[in-house]
């Protein structure tokens, strides 16, 4: 049996807080599709070929390059002792032309009633390194769009940011929509990041008026976060060194 593709053509924000403020927001491209199954799309979309538009099981889950899918996310799950999802869903952006980045990707696990019960924010930073952080309730029960799901920062994503401090993940996954909210606290200093978006099915068409309107996906993207850098380089922010990356691969908030 097939599952469709979802097409979330999003809004992300990112706002610094502190004493150098700086923020942005800007159009970005996700899809939504089961991890698990086999996916139907339209003729510019293909699952592990390469396409106008296309997913790669090897981009997720485990090294970038190196994944294994979904696969990946069951034993990340049974190392941590939390029963298996019925389902198991990616949230990514798409390679563009065969050209990938993502800077944040979702694993989003539920339970047979559909309910979402645990996320894994697959966290990749410019260099090409990544390190996932495993969000779920105490009692493991429904994650709501109420909830706030902690987790303790350990991996360097911006040289203007120190690795300390804390996240607040909040998740409001619906059948038409979605939103994701990242608070990041450091002191007085940190970072708010949100993506939103309605979900619909992925056509042509819709690739189309991506390619239009945010040309290049991924290398877009990467240009923009240089841009950034470049704007908190010239009002002073700090630059902080890259330390080696943290040993484990996945750390459960």
């Amino acid at each position: 049996m097939t599952a469709t593709v979802d097409h979330i053509e999003g809004q992300t924000f990112h706002g610094r807080k502190g004493a150098i403020r700086n923020a942005f927001r800007y159009g970005v491209d996700y899809l939504l599709l089961d991890a698990e199954r086999e996916v139907t799309g339209p003729a510019a979309f293909s699952r592990n070929r390469g396409n106008v538009f296309s997913v790669q099981d090897r981009d997720h889950g485990g090294a970038p390059g190196q994944g294994r899918g979904a696969a990946w996310v069951r034993e990340v799950l049974g190392a941590h002792q939390l029963l298996q999802p019925a389902r198991i869903s990616l949230l990514t952006q798409p390679r563009v032309l065969g050209y990938v980045f993502n800077p944040v990707s979702f694993w989003l696990c539920h339970d047979a009633d559909e309910a979402l019960v645990a996320v894994i924010a697959e966290v990749t930073n410019t260099f090409g390194e990544r390190h996932s952080y495993l969000c779920h309730k105490p009692d493991c029960g429904p994650i709501g769009p109420s909830d706030r799901l902690q987790a303790t920062k350990i991996f360097y994503v911006s040289p203007f940011q120190p690795i300390e401090g804390g996240y607040v993940f909040r998740f409001d996954i619906r059948p038409d929509r979605l939103g994701i909210w990242i608070d990041y606290s450091q002191g007085e200093g940190g970072l708010i990041a949100t993506l939103t978006g309605h979900r619909r099915a992925l056509t042509n068409r819709s690739i189309l008026r991506a390619m239009l309107l945010r040309p290049m996906g991924a290398r877009r993207v990467m240009a923009l976060i240089f841009w950034q850098a470049l704007k908190l380089k010239v009002k002073g922010a700090r630059y902080r060194v890259r330390p080696a990356p943290p040993e484990p691969e996945v750390t459960r908030g």
